[in-house]
Protein backbone atom coordinates (compact mmCIF):
# COMPACT_ATOMS: atom_id res chain seq x y z
CA UNK A 1 0.00 0.00 0.00
CA UNK A 2 1.17 3.21 -1.21
CA UNK A 3 1.74 6.42 1.60
CA UNK A 4 -0.01 9.34 -0.75
CA UNK A 5 0.26 11.48 1.88
CA UNK A 6 4.05 11.29 2.12
CA UNK A 7 3.93 11.56 -1.52
CA UNK A 8 2.28 14.33 -1.41
CA UNK A 9 4.17 16.02 0.73
CA UNK A 10 7.04 15.56 -1.31
CA UNK A 11 5.60 16.57 -4.29
CA UNK A 12 5.03 20.06 -2.26
CA UNK A 13 8.37 20.41 -1.15
CA UNK A 14 9.94 19.87 -4.58
CA UNK A 15 7.75 23.07 -5.87
CA UNK A 16 9.93 26.12 -6.76
CA UNK A 17 6.54 28.37 -7.86
CA UNK A 18 2.82 28.18 -7.63
CA UNK A 19 1.74 25.64 -10.46
CA UNK A 20 -2.14 25.89 -11.86
CA UNK A 21 -3.72 23.00 -10.51
CA UNK A 22 -7.18 21.89 -11.48
CA UNK A 23 -9.31 20.78 -8.17
CA UNK A 24 -12.22 18.45 -8.53
CA UNK A 25 -14.35 19.89 -5.31
CA UNK A 26 -17.28 17.99 -4.54
CA UNK A 27 -18.99 20.03 -1.71
CA UNK A 28 -18.30 23.25 0.29
CA UNK A 29 -17.56 20.92 3.67
CA UNK A 30 -15.05 18.49 1.83
CA UNK A 31 -13.34 21.28 0.84
CA UNK A 32 -12.39 23.73 3.89
CA UNK A 33 -9.29 22.36 5.10
CA UNK A 34 -7.91 21.46 1.44
CA UNK A 35 -8.35 24.65 -0.47
CA UNK A 36 -7.22 26.45 2.65
CA UNK A 37 -3.88 24.43 2.63
CA UNK A 38 -3.36 24.30 -1.34
CA UNK A 39 -4.34 28.25 -1.89
CA UNK A 40 -0.47 28.59 -0.87
CA UNK A 41 1.18 26.47 -2.70
CA UNK A 42 -1.14 26.16 -6.08
CA UNK A 43 -3.28 28.70 -8.35
CA UNK A 44 -5.98 26.85 -7.52
CA UNK A 45 -9.19 26.36 -10.38
CA UNK A 46 -12.04 24.52 -8.39
CA UNK A 47 -13.90 21.59 -10.84
CA UNK A 48 -17.71 21.44 -9.76
CA UNK A 49 -18.14 18.47 -11.84
CA UNK A 50 -20.92 16.74 -9.72
CA UNK A 51 -23.58 15.35 -11.83
CA UNK A 52 -23.84 12.36 -9.53
CA UNK A 53 -25.77 14.54 -6.95
CA UNK A 54 -29.28 13.73 -7.06
CA UNK A 55 -31.84 15.78 -7.41
CA UNK A 56 -30.43 19.10 -8.54
CA UNK A 57 -31.80 20.91 -5.50
CA UNK A 58 -29.10 19.12 -3.55
CA UNK A 59 -26.63 19.76 -6.36
CA UNK A 60 -27.60 23.39 -6.65
CA UNK A 61 -27.69 23.34 -2.90
CA UNK A 62 -23.93 22.08 -2.38
CA UNK A 63 -22.53 24.66 -5.27
CA UNK A 64 -24.19 27.51 -3.23
CA UNK A 65 -22.49 26.52 -0.31
CA UNK A 66 -18.74 26.25 -1.50
CA UNK A 67 -19.20 29.18 -3.14
CA UNK A 68 -20.15 30.71 0.32
CA UNK A 69 -16.93 29.33 1.57
CA UNK A 70 -14.93 30.45 -1.83
CA UNK A 71 -16.47 33.95 -0.94
CA UNK A 72 -15.22 33.68 2.87
CA UNK A 73 -11.39 32.40 1.77
CA UNK A 74 -11.09 35.06 0.28
CA UNK A 75 -8.24 33.51 -2.38
CA UNK A 76 -7.90 33.93 -6.34
CA UNK A 77 -9.45 31.03 -6.89
CA UNK A 78 -11.98 30.55 -9.93
CA UNK A 79 -15.23 28.19 -10.14
CA UNK A 80 -15.53 26.24 -13.02
CA UNK A 81 -19.08 24.11 -13.36
CA UNK A 82 -19.73 21.50 -16.17
CA UNK A 83 -23.08 21.18 -17.44
CA UNK A 84 -25.02 19.37 -15.34
CA UNK A 85 -25.85 15.50 -16.78
CA UNK A 86 -29.13 14.16 -15.87
CA UNK A 87 -27.85 10.73 -17.46
CA UNK A 88 -25.39 10.37 -14.84
CA UNK A 89 -27.88 8.04 -12.38
CA UNK A 90 -28.75 5.92 -15.56
CA UNK A 91 -24.42 5.18 -15.75
CA UNK A 92 -24.45 4.21 -12.12
CA UNK A 93 -27.90 2.49 -12.45
CA UNK A 94 -26.51 -1.46 -12.52
CA UNK A 95 -25.01 -0.99 -9.15
CA UNK A 96 -28.05 0.58 -7.79
CA UNK A 97 -28.49 -2.17 -5.37
CA UNK A 98 -24.83 -2.32 -4.17
CA UNK A 99 -23.64 -0.69 -0.96
CA UNK A 100 -21.44 2.10 -0.70
CA UNK A 101 -18.02 1.98 -1.40
CA UNK A 102 -18.30 -0.27 -3.85
CA UNK A 103 -18.46 -0.54 -7.90
CA UNK A 104 -20.54 2.24 -8.26
CA UNK A 105 -18.73 4.10 -6.73
CA UNK A 106 -15.56 3.20 -8.01
CA UNK A 107 -17.04 4.32 -11.65
CA UNK A 108 -18.21 7.45 -9.98
CA UNK A 109 -14.60 8.32 -9.10
CA UNK A 110 -13.59 7.29 -12.49
CA UNK A 111 -16.17 9.32 -14.29
CA UNK A 112 -14.75 12.70 -11.84
CA UNK A 113 -11.60 12.22 -12.23
CA UNK A 114 -11.38 11.41 -15.98
CA UNK A 115 -13.71 14.41 -16.85
CA UNK A 116 -11.39 16.67 -14.52
CA UNK A 117 -8.77 15.16 -16.11
CA UNK A 118 -9.59 15.79 -19.95
CA UNK A 119 -10.12 19.49 -18.83
CA UNK A 120 -7.04 20.41 -17.01
CA UNK A 121 -5.64 18.52 -20.24
CA UNK A 122 -7.65 21.24 -22.82
CA UNK A 123 -6.84 23.96 -20.50
CA UNK A 124 -3.23 23.25 -19.72
CA UNK A 125 -3.27 23.00 -16.19
CA UNK A 126 -0.05 21.81 -14.63
CA UNK A 127 -1.77 19.39 -12.68
CA UNK A 128 -5.13 17.86 -11.07
CA UNK A 129 -6.62 16.38 -8.09
CA UNK A 130 -9.31 15.79 -6.28
CA UNK A 131 -10.37 16.56 -2.77
CA UNK A 132 -12.51 13.49 -1.60
CA UNK A 133 -9.74 11.71 0.19
CA UNK A 134 -10.83 14.54 2.76
CA UNK A 135 -13.32 11.76 3.75
CA UNK A 136 -13.20 8.43 5.53
CA UNK A 137 -16.05 7.25 3.58
CA UNK A 138 -13.69 7.48 0.40
CA UNK A 139 -11.16 5.04 -0.64
CA UNK A 140 -8.11 7.02 -0.86
CA UNK A 141 -5.79 4.48 -2.50
CA UNK A 142 -8.61 3.56 -5.07
CA UNK A 143 -8.56 7.55 -5.54
CA UNK A 144 -4.95 7.77 -6.20
CA UNK A 145 -4.55 4.99 -8.08
CA UNK A 146 -7.23 6.39 -10.76
CA UNK A 147 -5.43 9.90 -10.71
CA UNK A 148 -1.61 8.65 -11.21
CA UNK A 149 -2.96 5.74 -14.08
CA UNK A 150 -4.35 9.19 -15.94
CA UNK A 151 -1.20 10.69 -15.46
CA UNK A 152 0.63 7.40 -17.02
CA UNK A 153 -1.48 6.18 -19.55
CA UNK A 154 -1.48 10.28 -21.44
CA UNK A 155 1.54 12.03 -19.77
CA UNK A 156 -0.83 14.93 -19.65
CA UNK A 157 -1.53 16.78 -16.42
CA UNK A 158 0.38 15.81 -13.07
CA UNK A 159 -1.71 14.19 -10.46
CA UNK A 160 -1.23 15.36 -7.31
CA UNK A 161 -1.54 12.87 -4.63
CA UNK A 162 -3.44 13.39 -1.85
CA UNK A 163 -4.58 12.22 1.59
CA UNK A 164 -6.29 15.00 2.94
CA UNK A 165 -7.50 12.80 5.85
CA UNK A 166 -3.93 13.01 7.27
CA UNK A 167 -1.50 15.52 9.15
CA UNK A 168 -4.54 16.39 11.53
CA UNK A 169 -6.51 17.10 7.83
CA UNK A 170 -9.58 15.21 8.87
CA UNK A 171 -9.55 17.28 12.24
CA UNK A 172 -8.91 20.67 10.76
CA UNK A 173 -11.64 20.15 8.57
CA UNK A 174 -14.28 19.81 11.20
CA UNK A 175 -12.66 22.58 12.87
CA UNK A 176 -13.21 24.77 10.13
CA UNK A 177 -16.86 23.72 9.39
CA UNK A 178 -17.61 24.41 13.04
CA UNK A 179 -16.96 27.87 12.43
CA UNK A 180 -18.20 28.07 8.78
CA UNK A 181 -21.25 26.07 9.42
CA UNK A 182 -21.49 24.66 6.31
CA UNK A 183 -24.42 22.43 5.32
CA UNK A 184 -23.36 18.77 5.50
CA UNK A 185 -25.38 16.60 3.17
CA UNK A 186 -26.20 13.09 5.10
CA UNK A 187 -25.48 10.88 1.95
CA UNK A 188 -22.97 10.81 -0.64
CA UNK A 189 -24.87 12.19 -3.80
CA UNK A 190 -25.96 9.90 -5.75
CA UNK A 191 -29.73 8.66 -5.97
CA UNK A 192 -28.98 5.64 -5.04
CA UNK A 193 -26.57 6.54 -1.71
CA UNK A 194 -29.71 8.57 -0.72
Amino acid sequence: MNNYYKKHQKQIEDLSYKPRLLLHVCCGPCSLYPLYYLKDHFRITVYYTNSNIYPIAEYDHRLWELERYLDALDAPIELVMPKYDVSYQKRLAPYAFEREGLRRCAKCYAYRLKDSYEYAKTHNFEYFSTIMSISRHKNSDYLNYLGSKLEEEDKGPKFLFADFKKGNGESLNKQFNHVMKLYEQNYCGCLYSK
